[in-house]
């Protein structure tokens, strides 16, 4: 036969359980530390936990097709990260300090038409970026918005001022 499949090798665990489990959490809740220490837009428009789990899903999905000697211990890591994901994502739905540590707040950017730029500069936002926002949702004139905020995926959310 040209094609010749151990299947015993294929799902063989080489390293412990306890092992992969250790390494997809702490692989999960280091990135989410770093993404929560990161400007929001540098993100892009997927909340922190959303970008982690797909990044590190995809990756162990690709560990698991060619580094790992076991698609056992991809599917270990790919499991643990699943978990995490779930454990982190409840917690965070009935535990608002969850939430707190987990999420960006909005920033205020504009108040009463006024730029905030202390809180532009805090988020590597330029003038320029966010007029362009703004054009891309039909207001031309800072001073006819009442509020505009940095939310926590990246985008930003404005309220106009009543006419």
């Amino acid at each position: 036969m040209l094609l010749q499949i151990d299947l015993n090798e294929l799902f063989q665990i080489e390293s412990t359980v306890l092992s992969q489990f250790l390494r997809g959490s702490i692989l999960y809740l280091g990135i989410l530390i770093l993404m929560r220490l990161i400007p929001r837009r540098t993100g892009g428009e997927l909340a922190a936990m959303d970008l982690i789990f797909i990044l590190l899903i995809a990756e162990s999905a690709s560990h698991s097709l060619g580094d790992y000697t076991s698609v056992t211990e991809g599917f270990i890591t790919i499991l643990t990260i699943i978990a995490w994901n779930f454990l982190i994502n409840l917690l965070s739905y009935y535990f608002p300090f969850i939430e707190k540590l987990v999420s960006h707040p909005p920033v205020q950017i504009i108040k009463n038409g006024r730029i905030l730029r202390k809180n532009m500069r805090r988020e590597f936002l330029t003038e320029e970026e966010l007029i362009g926002h703004l054009r891309e949702q039909g207001i031309e004139d800072i001073s006819k918005v009442k509020k505009a905020c940095i939310e926590s995926e990246g985008t930003i959310s404005v309220i106009s001022l009543e006419k």
